[in-house]
């Protein structure tokens, strides 16, 4: 049994010293300390040693098995040593090299664009209101002067909540709000959100507009042209070109659209590249909002006298300007939130 645990701790010893891992280790143990083990089994013949010499392999045994678990931890140690260096070698930070800068949020370019225009109709002395999106019939079409049975109401292709209830088809349901609850001179925008039946490239169902109004005594058809040449010219650059058209809504009278230069062809109908333009349809110019005075039966229905009081109202797409203010041909990208269109603004 002597030569036989001396073999184990010779061999033990020299195999151990060969693993370069420690999944080589573990298996080296496994054959000579585990159940199965060469040591376990020549342990296994002890009661066949006689009773004078037990005392003696016993310790010998131990001594075997303890040499070859120190040399294990030792390796162990040296392997799990070795790996740290390479690590800190491989991994190490150096701090001379510049930091990784975290990306940031930003608005959304809609966000921005209406910022800016309420900051222009800000400095022009307008306030800002807001109102409810589920709108009454009353507020939505009537006291804008289009009663129940004016065609107009179908140009709105309007979603209905109830038989007297709608999600509204613009802010103007502001302007009948506002008007009732308070007297002039007013100076208001409202913007917000706008429901109607509609979806393609140049159509949302759901968009934002700005509703304007300017009520006092005196107000002129003048102050509308000075005001919206105003902001037109402060969104769009000072050498923009800027027309008024006649036009018509049940809710002003009389009535104008206001058209600027086509921003993709600069105004002349034809593309650099001497094809026409498509977005103006080599007209030249572009409609970005409609406008007019207000009719006298909407100050009627919030109890103005027409006889001293005039305005003027006005509303406009954001998401139209923003597409022409960026070139933008498809208005679905602004409601895809794909990063790469996002990040661009």
């Amino acid at each position: 049994m002597r030569a036989d645990l001396e073999r184990i701790r010779q061999a033990a010893l020299a195999d151990l010293e060969r693993c370069e891992d420690e999944a080589a280790l573990d298996q080296t143990r496994l054959r000579y300390l585990g159940r199965k083990g060469e040591l376990t089994a020549v342990l296994r013949g002890m009661r066949e040693v006689a009773a004078a010499e037990r005392p003696a392999m016993g310790e010998l045994a131990n001594a075997v098995k303890t040499a070859v678990e120190e040399r294990l931890g030792a390796l162990r140690r040296r392997l799990a040593d070795a790996r740290q260096a390479k690590s800190l070698a491989e991994e190490r930070l150096d701090v001379t090299l510049p930091g990784i800068r975290s990306a940031h949020g930003h608005l959304h370019p809609l966000t921005q664009v209406l910022d800016q225009i309420t900051s222009i109709f800000a400095e022009m002395g307008f306030g800002v209101e807001t109102g409810p999106e589920v709108e009454d019939d009353y507020h939505n079409f009537e006291a804008l002067n289009i009663p129940r049975d004016h065609p107009a109401r179908d140009m709105h292709d309007t979603f209905f909540v109830a038989e007297d209830r709608v999600l509204r088809t613009h802010t103007s349901p502001v302007q009948i709000r506002v008007m009732e609850s308070r007297q002039p001179p007013l100076r208001v925008i409202a913007p917000g959100v706008v429901y109607r039946h509609d979806d393609d490239v140049t159509h949302s169902p759901n968009f934002l507009q700005v509703e304007g109004f300017f009520v006092d005594e005196a107000v002129t058809f003048g102050d509308l042209k000075g005001v919206l040449s105003e902001f037109v010219h402060a969104f769009f650059g000072p050498r923009i070109p800027l027309r008024f058209r006649p036009s018509f809504f049940p809710f002003t009278e009389p009535s104008a659209e206001v058209d600027i230069g086509c921003v993709m062809c600069a105004a002349s109908g034809v593309l650099p590249d001497g094809s026409p333009c498509r977005v103006c349809k080599r007209s030249g110019w572009l409609e970005i909002l409609g406008s007019g005075m207000i009719d006298p039966n909407v100050f009627r229905f919030v109890g103005y006298d027409p006889e001293k009081f005039s305005g003027f109202a006005f509303g406009l797409g954001v998401e139209r300007l923003a597409m022409l203010k960026h070139g933008i041909g498809d208005i679905r990208l602004f409601y895809e939130n794909d990063l790469r269109f996002l990040r661009q603004f």
